[in-house]
């Protein structure tokens, strides 16, 4: 029977992005709710075109801290999500210090602005290399030991209400998060029968370093109309969600009371998909 306190007590989680914002929070929540972690993060500038500042070794460090203070093992590392075999190096140090690997938090990704024919290729390439060809990565390490040890479990992909309903001014963000449902959704269906459940979370406005980047206020100034794409939503959004609200999210789909949910696109956004 799970342990309503420890919903998660003896399951093991990997997390990408995990040195701040969503990620940092996603790794405490669950470890609170009992889940050993696995973590990475570039720790480093992983896109030119970024108008906020890149997560650092020491911001990595404190994911660590804060998860060691509830109580949680935690292996860390400091990996580029476009980089496969360190992934798949993590993953198996994981396998060998923890014994089985449960959850997973797909969350590492990048935002800059620009309009899709004024951009760069290599403003492109960084987007979708990151946010689509990393995701891609991180289920070709994860999935086979997954398999592997026939215990189940829950994949959680980190995408965006852009990734419904897509926004002027970030075209190659809104194609990579697109990416990611079609992602997560071929994942259910070819994982059903191992017991692995696949979901997508879709966060609107997040406080973080990339949902506090200036620059997308420029791309408004440069062309006022864009901001009609941004309906209000049911619920009131002047203010910026804390990545705790999302981690709630991310909490209950790594756990068995949503064992009925795979290949959905659970909402996080106050409405601003159906306003």
């Amino acid at each position: 029977m799970t342990d309503p306190v420890a919903p998660l007590a003896g399951k093991v989680a990997y997390v990408t992005g995990a040195a701040r914002g969503q990620g940092r929070s996603h790794c405490v929540r669950l470890a609170r709710a009992g889940a050993d972690i696995v973590a990475i993060d570039a720790c480093a500038p992983v896109a030119e075109h970024n108008g906020y500042p890149p997560a650092l070794p020491e911001d990595l460090a404190e994911t660590v801290n804060l998860v060691e203070g509830e109580g949680r093992k935690i292996l860390a590392d400091e990996v580029d999500v476009r980089d496969l075999s360190a992934q798949q190096r993590v993953v198996a140090n994981a396998i060998e210090q923890f014994g089985r690997l449960d959850i997973v938090v797909a969350n590492a990704g990048v935002l800059n602005w620009g309009r899709l024919w004024e951009i760069s290729a290599q403003q492109w390439q960084e987007t979708i290399d990151t946010n689509l060809t990393g995701l891609w990565n991180t289920m070709k390490a994860v999935v086979p030991p997954m398999i592997a040890a026939g215990n189940g479990g829950s994949i959680i992909n980190i995408s965006s209400a852009a990734g419904i309903k897509a926004v002027p001014g970030c075209g190659h963000y809104c194609a990579s998060k697109f990416g990611v449902v079609g992602l997560t959704n071929s994942l259910a269906v070819e994982l059903g029968e191992f017991g692995i459940r696949v979901n997508s979370v879709h966060p609107y406005g997040t406080d973080t370093p990339m949902g506090n980047d200036l620059s997308m206020y420029q791309t408004f100034q440069d062309h006022p109309h864009y901001i009609h794409s941004f309906s209000p939503g049911a619920l009131p959004t002047e203010s910026l969600a804390a990545p705790d609200l999302v981690s709630d999210i991310v909490v209950w789909l790594a756990g068995d009371a949503s064992s009925l949910v795979t290949a959905a696109q659970i909402p996080a956004d106050k409405g601003y998909l159906k306003i």
